[in-house]
């Protein structure tokens, strides 16, 4: 894919320690994490283009691509990799869907990706698409969540979203919160604190249970219920969600 022009400029990096950046696109945001031997972006945006030529202004070591999930804020680089680490269970979201193109290399549950001295996870979060992982940064005690962990807009509409999945991803995490102290999500404020799964999770209650209101919106043309949690705003496709 060519470079949009303008692009550039829309994007700007922050750094978060000697060896992590945050790049920050309007409305998304992406992750590069540096090892010893090599370096992994954490998505690659949504207008951007040139994700891979920004992470190699900032690192010596080669890049690869991991993505969280593949809606389609979060590949927008895509087409600068041959291949890219994805859930499988995101396939389908990424080809037929999105209409994505190069070989994505299987991630599961529980995989450790070691960029050399630097250790991460990769941990299941099923429910805001089949196939979404969050990626824990292991001795650093960071946990990147992609869309389910945030304070931001939480999309639970469309045939691909089922919020019982959303639940018991949450509650799985939650048994592993003490395993990091800071979330950087996708959207929304970073860093959070491990507090707000809790949070979610009963608000995800409350929605299944048909106890929660909300307000009728439109999202990419689609009529949609706003439920504002205080946690987070859940885009719904109804009600009361299963």
């Amino acid at each position: 894919m060519g470079v949009r022009k303008g692009v550039e400029s829309m994007v700007r990096n922050v750094r978060i320690d000697e060896r992590t950046w945050s790049f920050e696109e309007e409305g998304v945001r992406f992750f590069l994490l540096e090892g010893e031997d090599r370096a992994l972006l954490i998505d690659s945006g949504m207008e951007t283009r040139n994700a891979r030529d920004l992470a190699e202004g900032l690192t010596e070591r080669p890049v690869e691509l991991l993505n969280t999930h593949a809606d389609m804020d979060h590949i927008g680089s895509n087409g600068q990799f041959e291949s890219f680490y994805m859930s499988p269970a995101e396939a389908t979201n990424y080809y037929k869907c999105q209409g994505g193109a190069g070989r994505f290399v299987p991630i599961w549950d529980g995989d450790i990706i070691d960029l050399g001295d630097r250790p991460l996870m990769v941990i299941a979060m099923p429910g805001h698409t089949p196939g979404s992982v969050a990626v824990l940064d292991i001795h650093n005690r960071r946990l990147f969540s992609g869309d389910p962990v945030q304070d931001g807009r939480i999309f639970m509409f469309g045939p691909q979203r089922q919020m019982d999945a959303y639940l018991a991803s949450l509650e799985r995490l939650l048994t592993m919160a003490g395993q990091f102290d800071e979330i950087y999500p996708s959207h929304g404020s970073r860093p959070l604190r491990p507090g707000i799964i809790e949070e979610l999770i009963g608000a995800a209650r409350e929605i299944i249970a048909g106890r929660a209101r909300g307000e009728k919106t439109t999202v990419f043309g689609k009529s949609v219920l706003a439920v504002d949690m205080g946690v987070a705003t859940f885009l719904c496709d109804g009600e009361q969600e299963r």
